[in-house]
């Protein structure tokens, strides 16, 4: 008899039985394929790789600008894939590690729901106190005629798992994860052509972060399509009616279908609880909690934000709610970042999202090209640092262009959580020369 049973081992899973093996609890961890889950197998992990190397290339052949010569520069996809296949192995030993220092007892295989209790990998059931759901998410496939058993379609996953690059690439779908990939082929020198149904790259990012990177798309040579809608594929044509409805047809070596994930609810079992879910997710409280006690959901399964933090910081709610702590999962203040190049990063609300709640609020923006930093070590391209601010001067929002931008975010999800105004904010000391510190200076304006 466990104290818990997790099914799934990404990072709502394993960042759950690192820390439920940390507090003593007797801990099953089940996984039907490697540690870390999507997130480091399939999705954020290998994409940053990419991408890194990807942004490395592009300022190789643009460092002249610097004083610096490369002459020849390269790109080598099969060093750059065995690279990122290392980075793997040893994140995933890494895992492997906490959880033995934890003493978290880990099956590979399948794990099916037979009881509220009760998980049946192969011919042996478990029985645990609570049960974590956490089996993730996969690509979507939307109904487009022509992607069903076309060779030259692939999703995010085979799209990293491809043997070579493409000299062109059409993507269907201009939200985060196919605006990362068509940045890392228009950054290598491809051809590339984004197709997305909504008015602007991205969702519901900040207006001026997607006109940006919009921009940046094209100056690197991208055709990007905006309120467009793909109507069929043939082969490798894509066919897709424009925002003036005028018929367009694309052709590309290969076509990547990127139009968001659906959650992992089939074939775990779920027919067998008494819980609330349908095929958007399974539906939980701020507690992680489900309609049935002592069975909890973390991460993209339950069908809310599908990022691999907040995956982990509801897991650890679900843990703390089921081990005697009071613990709830806050959505006001949870980051989201873009590795294009530049950067793009934001927390909280967007200008226009407060003010379609009713909110009156204002927004403060200052150019990168204020930090010094930033003007000594870039090319000085367009970056920004823009806030959202309440009737009482309190931080609701937080939106960044330029590089660092990942990493400066964080600072506001600390602002942000803690309710901090204007004011406060601008008596924090930030390290100069930092294009961080324009964080600070914006709340003068």
């Amino acid at each position: 008899m466990y104290d818990l049973i997790i099914l799934g081992a990404g990072p709502a899973g394993y960042v759950a039985a690192e820390h439920a093996g940390a507090m003593g609890k007797k801990t099953l961890l089940i996984e039907k394929d490697k540690l870390g889950g999507v997130c480091l197998n399939r999705g954020c992990i290998p994409t940053k790789a990419f991408l890194n190397s990807a942004k490395l290339y592009s300022h190789a052949l643009h460092s002249a600008f610097f004083g610096v010569e490369v002459p020849g520069a390269t790109f080598k996809y099969d060093v750059m894939k065995k690279r990122t296949e290392g980075v793997q192995d040893t994140l995933r030993s890494g895992i492997a590690g906490m959880m033995k220092r934890g003493k978290v007892e880990v099956v590979q295989g399948d794990g099916v729901i037979v009881a509220k209790n009760k998980v049946r990998v192969g011919d042996t059931e478990y029985e645990a106190a609570n049960l974590l759901l956490c089996t993730g998410s996969r690509p979507a496939v939307p109904p487009i005629p022509g992607l069903s058993g076309n060779p030259r379609v692939v999703d995010s996953t085979g799209m990293l798992n491809a043997e070579s690059l493409s000299e062109s690439v059409v993507v269907i779908g201009g939200g985060v994860i196919g605006v990362e990939f068509a940045f890392f082929h228009a950054l290598l020198g491809k051809k590339v052509t984004v197709v997305e149904m909504l008015t602007q790259l991205c969702g519901p990012v900040d207006k001026e972060v997607a006109i940006t990177l919009h921009r940046k798309l094209e100056k690197l040579g991208a055709a990007v399509f905006t309120s467009a809608t793909v109507t069929k594929v043939d082969g490798g044509a894509v066919f897709f009616t424009d925002k003036t409805g005028a018929e367009q047809k694309v052709e590309a070596e290969r076509i990547l279908v990127s139009t968001g994930r659906a959650a992992n609810v089939e074939n775990i079992g779920l027919e067998n609880l008494t819980i609330d879910w349908d095929k958007r997710g399974i539906k939980v409280n701020e507690r992680a909690e489900t309609s049935l006690p002592g069975v909890y959901a973390a991460g993209d399964v339950t069908g809310r934000i599908q990022l691999a933090h907040f995956a982990s910081r509801q897991a650890i709610v679900a843990l703390n709610n089921m081990f005697g702590r009071p613990d709830i999962c806050r959505e006001t203040a949870i980051p989201a970042v873009i590795y294009t190049d530049p950067e793009a990063a934001g927390v909280g609300m967007t200008e226009d999202g407060a003010k379609a709640k009713g909110l009156t609020v204002r927004s403060v923006k200052m150019p990168l090209g204020a930090s010094g930093r930033f003007l000594a070590e870039t090319e000085g391209e367009r970056g920004f640092v823009k806030a959202v601010l309440g009737e009482r001067g309190e931080l609701l929002g937080m939106h960044v262009v330029g590089p660092y931008a990942g990493e400066m975010i964080g600072a506001a999800c600390v602002m942000i959580e803690n309710e901090m105004r204007a004011r406060d904010i601008q008596e924090v000391v930030f390290p100069h020369p930092t294009v961080a510190e324009i964080m600070k200076e914006v709340m003068f304006l």
